[in-house]
């Protein structure tokens, strides 16, 4: 039963050994994960800023547009003046060319305005397009590290699930059974020491009775309150 017990101990290190190098390796992934979404984030407003850039150079061109065709209409409007021989065609030309002169400046102010916004947006664009390189750059060898990282833990992941199967390989099959229904029930922890008479699994004080039978040794036994495999160091049996 010494035997057993000592196996089962071993098997519970390199469990907790699997089960933190997992947990690492999670965490890492979640990182290189996260450091994606924060990049792909950024992109996003980047592309944003992209569209609303193609959005005002479209309405700029469309008041240019505008611009050159009332601009077309006056000089048209100035070029028909020497033919008009009435009072009254002369004051319908005016108002004409008065009203595209006034449609003109607004034009105008408008494509002043849409030129001012263009200009800024331009200058926030450069430097997202810098932020955005620098942060890809760095992703990509962010991504890396952890990658060799995470291959690293696998590597003793992979170690210590050999060691394991090994030492399961030694095991009756129902006490790995049991011992694996404990681990699941007692968060990881199918194990307990004892110290001072006191499961240290749950903290709470043993029986006399049982607690003289651990030193035997010779059965397995398990905590009334916990029940988890109990286990007396040699060196505490001896004393």
């Amino acid at each position: 039963m010494k035997k057993k017990l000592s196996l089962l101990e071993e098997l519970q290190t390199l469990d907790r050994t699997i089960d933190d190098k997992c947990l690492a390796q999670t965490a890492l992934r979640a990182e290189i994960a996260g450091n994606e979404q924060d990049v792909a984030a950024f992109r996003q407003a980047h592309e944003t800023n992209l569209a609303q850039m193609a959005d005002l150079e479209r309405q700029k061109n469309e008041l240019e547009n505008a611009l050159a065709t009332e601009l077309d209409n006056i000089k048209r409007s100035e070029s028909h003046v020497k033919e008009i021989r009435t009072n009254k065609e002369f004051q319908a030309v005016g108002r004409e060319i008065s009203t595209a002169r006034k449609q003109v400046g607004e034009l105008e102010e408008q494509i002043l305005g849409l030129t001012t916004r263009t200009d800024e947006l331009r200058a926030v664009l450069e430097a997202q397009q810098a932020e955005l390189l620098s942060r890809e750059e760095s992703g990509r060898a962010v991504a890396t590290e952890k990658s060799d990282m995470i291959d690293s833990l696998q590597r003793e992941v992979d170690a210590a699930t050999a060691g394991r199967e090994a030492i399961v390989s030694q095991l009756p099959a129902n006490l790995v059974r049991r011992y694996q229904q404990l681990r699941e029930q007692r968060r990881g922890q199918a194990l307990a020491e004892v110290q001072g008479g006191s499961c240290l699994g749950c903290n709470m004080h043993l029986p006399p009775q049982l607690y003289n039978t651990l030193f035997r040794g010779d059965e397995l036994l398990f905590c009334p309150h916990c029940q988890r495999i109990l286990i007396l160091k040699q060196e505490q049996a001896q004393q």
